[in-house]
């Protein structure tokens, strides 16, 4: 009997029973694949859970449509992170997106997904797909004023990846967005990891005009409360247009829906605060 345990803070963590586990160092991260017998298979990076194949849908959802439905017309996309491809796949539910690009610092993440996790990485070769290996820091230092959207699917901001949390990054990514565009990010979990959470929020609130900060419930992520935020130069990220509602009756999925998408910014007092 196999038991796993990924510790979320020095005193709390998520155990789960596992039937097989496949271990791959990479040269950034030790990645495991485990089968688990509560939420199929789980990627772990370097002891921090990912994705798993019951619970992904609703971070991929909550992380690409409020952004892509909130763009008047997204042609291109860029995926900073994600190499699982569950962003990607999300990506090419709408019609208008031309060019979906994903740049993922770790090729060992993205092999893993294709073999393991086929139902997540399914549209990783999708002709619209073109995959970048490269560190997202310095690949957006050569794409200026390019994209409509980017979403952010990125590890919590320690080792190599805090870099990608802080005013300097935003600010790249900010200049990679033509007229209109807009950034989502995933901005971690504001009652686990309280400081993660604020320091994001207000690094972005610094480089963006207009900002709005949503939650998900995501049953493997620390305390299952997850926080995302949208941000704009251009485009007022509170205020909703009546198109927005007719590009999500086309949607196919299973947690975003227009109820949701019309409360997005509807949070829990002690979240505000946190904000402000």
């Amino acid at each position: 009997m196999i038991w796993f345990t990924e510790y979320q803070t020095p005193n709390t963590g998520l155990t789960v029973k596992v039937k097989e586990a496949k271990t791959v160092k990479s040269k950034y991260q030790k990645i495991l694949i485990l089968d688990t017998y509560e939420y199929g298979k789980m990627l772990v990076l370097d002891g921090a859970v990912q994705t798993t194949e019951r619970d992904e849908f609703i971070y991929h959802e909550m992380l690409t449509h409020p952004a892509l439905i909130k763009h008047p017309n997204p042609e291109r996309v860029l995926v900073v992170g994600g190499g699982d491809g569950g962003t990607i796949r999300e990506v090419l539910k709408h019609p208008s997106v031309k060019e979906a690009h994903l740049c993922e610092i770790d090729e060992e993440v993205i092999k893993i997904s294709k073999e393991y996790l086929p139902t997540i990485s399914c549209e990783l070769n999708n002709p619209k797909v073109q995959v970048f290996v490269e560190d997202g820091n310095k690949f957006l230092d050569e794409r200026k004023n390019y994209y409509d959207v980017i979403l952010l699917d990125l590890s919590d901001p320690v080792g190599p990846a805090e870099a990608l949390f802080k005013r300097e990054f935003y600010t790249k990514v900010k200049n990679a967005l033509r007229e209109n565009g807009i950034m989502a990010a995933q901005t971690e979990s504001p009652f686990l990891q309280e400081l993660y959470f604020k320091t994001a929020v207000n690094e972005i609130k610094q480089v963006f005009k207009y900002f709005g900060t949503y939650l998900a419930f995501i049953p493997t992520y620390p305390a299952g409360m997850w926080s995302f935020t949208l941000a704009s130069n251009d485009v007022d990220i509170l205020k909703y247009e009546e198109s927005e509602f007719d590009k999500i009756k086309d949607l196919k999925t299973k947690y975003f829906c227009d109820k949701i998408y019309v409360s997005l910014f509807s949070i829990p007092k002690f979240v505000s605060d946190l904000i402000k």
